[in-house]
């Protein structure tokens, strides 16, 4: 299944190769299909800024059948993200998953695709210790479920999104509970997203540069967001960067940014 996903997702990418959508979609490919868990991980999460792209669906959605239920958490809130409609019946099916983080992050996207009767179903089992899995009866889990932190650790921060760092999901949170730095510059990024000033993008730009990876990531989403395709060359330049979270984000942000460019100039011609 992932080498006939591999083979097909190849084709779909954009033949010029010098393109800087080619360039992005390598950097994606490489990383859905990397040996390294993190990588995947990230590529996936990545894709959910994509909106009716076909090639990120597939990608997500195969990311769904993963060993690491990290990568599954990753896809589910991806797909969720993205509003990819076409791939509630491949999210239902993951609420069969015998992991709890893969299971919330399934139930919230099919939340947000309008599936809510599913995730209701799920959120009361749980609530309740009711609900089965592959290993048994999951009530001597239910503990974890009522203590905050734990609640971000398994994946209600890319679940859920309580966590203002729904792209970057328990990374994010962890680092900033290990180094214990200020997030509120990245919050504040997140929710330039919507603001229509000039004087915001200037700001998310330079955001892009700042030493901290998280602001620089929570920048990025944001630009991608905004769907301001005057801002695509400052995201390009982010494909070396040494974090991969920020190169795989800023991969997904141009080939967003170009699509709207492209619709942009059709509808000029």
């Amino acid at each position: 299944m992932i080498l006939a996903c591999a083979v097909s997702c190849a084709a779909q990418i954009p033949e010029d190769i010098h393109s800087p959508v080619h360039k992005a979609w390598d950097i994606l490919m490489n990383a859905a299909f990397s040996p390294r868990v993190s990588q995947r991980s990230a590529g996936i999460r990545a894709l959910g800024v994509l909106r009716d792209n076909r090639l990120g669906r597939e990608l997500a959605e195969n990311a769904l059948n993963d060993t690491n239920p990290d990568v599954r958490v990753a896809a589910a809130t991806a797909l969720g993200q993205m509003h990819a409609t076409e791939s509630v019946p491949k999210l239902q099916h993951a609420l069969d998953d015998h992991k709890i983080p893969v299971v919330m992050a399934a139930a919230h996207a099919l939340q947000l695709l309008d599936d809510k009767a599913s995730a209701y179903i799920v959120y009361y089992e749980l609530l309740t210790g009711e609900r089965k899995a592959n290993d048994g009866l999951i009530a001597q889990q239910m503990e974890t479920l009522r203590s905050p932190r734990e609640l971000a650790k398994i994946g209600f921060s890319e679940g859920i999104g309580y966590v203002p760092f729904a792209g970057m999901g328990w990374d994010a949170w962890r680092t900033i509970h290990k180094k214990d730095p200020n997030p509120t510059r990245a919050v504040a990024a997140t929710y330039l997203a919507n603001d229509p000033d000039p004087h915001s993008a200037k700001a998310l730009v330079k955001a892009t540069s700042d030493k901290n990876w998280i602001v620089r990531v929570a920048a990025i989403e944001a630009i991608a967001k905004r769907g301001d395709a005057s801002l695509l060359p400052k995201v390009a330049v982010r494909f070396t960067d040494k974090s991969e979270k920020e190169r795989y984000n800023a991969a997904a942000a141009v080939i967003r940014l170009s699509a709207i460019e492209e619709s942009a100039t059709a509808k000029g011609d």
